[in-house]
């Protein structure tokens, strides 16, 4: 009823049931594997009114839920990497293997669980947002904390924010045009409608963004007072 493909490794149909509606895959040297894939075969679809919710185990862990298949999702990818902590992911850990479970449940209890877990996520997303790393890639300061409730931008001032955004917008602008070239447009098919047209190099936006983000590096106070 199963399948699952770990990136870079052959179709696993190694399916083992252990109890009624559950199901479990065993991953072999599971610290290796970044991305996999569920899926129903296609041969067998949920009974109406059931879905499957999917989970892994590592050694010592609890059960961990990475997701669901429905009948109208009936396949899903997941990032194993972002189930363990930085320490563990950047750790040489010896071979093991961890478990891929499935479980077949009501189609509401399955909603309700993946509400859960939404909910969960954003929780975490917003104490990382509220706490920035020393090695922050953020265009604010480290230093500046979001101000709930105050009208604040990250610590900032709307006012100061806007300005500072509507900066860096004219900046890139100006930068980016000055790279423009012009283009026939009888050469841009319908969408140019032999309006003139420039053209714009991918690279331009990136070596721009190069160059900004070592200024804020460099000085961020200066960086976001300077027209």
């Amino acid at each position: 009823m199963f399948g699952c493909i770990v990136a870079g490794r052959l179709v696993q149909t190694n399916l083992q049931q252990v109890d009624v509606n559950k199901y479990v895959f065993e991953l072999s040297d599971a610290h290796s594997i970044n991305h996999i894939v569920v899926f129903l075969l296609g041969t067998i679809p949920f009974e109406p009114g059931y879905a499957a919710t999917v989970h892994l185990l590592w050694p010592n862990k609890s059960w961990q839920l990475l997701g669901a298949l429905s009948n109208d999702k009936p396949s899903a990818i997941f990032r194993l990497k972002s189930t363990l902590t930085p320490e563990e992911a950047a750790a040489r850990m010896p071979s093991i293997s961890a478990e891929l479970g499935i479980s077949i449940e009501p189609l509401q209890a399955v909603e309700q669980q993946m509400q859960t877990k939404h909910h969960q996520q954003h929780q975490q997303d917003s104490t990382a947002m509220a706490a920035p790393t020393a090695q922050s890639h953020s265009l604010v300061p480290a230093s500046s904390a979001r101000a709930e409730g105050s009208g604040n931008v990250a610590g900032m001032p709307f006012q100061a924010a806007k300005a500072f955004s509507e900066r860096v917008l004219q900046n890139l602008y100006d930068y980016a045009m000055s790279f423009a070239a012009r283009q026939d447009p009888s050469t841009m098919g319908p969408i140019g409608s032999n309006a003139p047209v420039q053209v714009l190099p991918v690279r331009v936006f990136e070596d721009w963004y190069a160059s900004f983000l070592r200024k804020v590096q460099r000085d961020p106070d200066t960086s976001m007072q300077q027209d």
